[in-house]
């Protein structure tokens, strides 16, 4: 491999980690956005009322999104083997 081969699988591995957690850092992004509306509108401060909904809502788009992982994450390995074999 050359250095130029390593710089493009580092970038195709860290455009593929944003990919990945994209779905889950928007859906956190979105609720805790909410939430924090809800508790200006109504004057609520309470800093640990964010975390739960946000660790539900990022498990839950998490498991929705496994299969799409799965097959991000494979085929990368694919391509990563297909390059160790050359």
């Amino acid at each position: 491999m050359t250095g130029e081969d390593t710089l493009d699988l580092a970038r195709e591995a860290i455009l593929l980690l944003i990919q990945l957690s994209a779905p889950m850092m928007v859906a956190g992004l979105a609720v805790g956005v909410a939430i924090a509306l809800l508790q200006a509108l109504t004057q609520i401060q309470e800093m640990t009322l964010v975390f739960v909904p946000k660790i539900l809502t990022v498990f839950a788009v998490l498991l929705i999104s496994l299969p799409m992982i799965a097959s991000l994450l494979s085929t990368f390995m694919v391509h990563i083997a297909e390059l160790i074999a050359r």
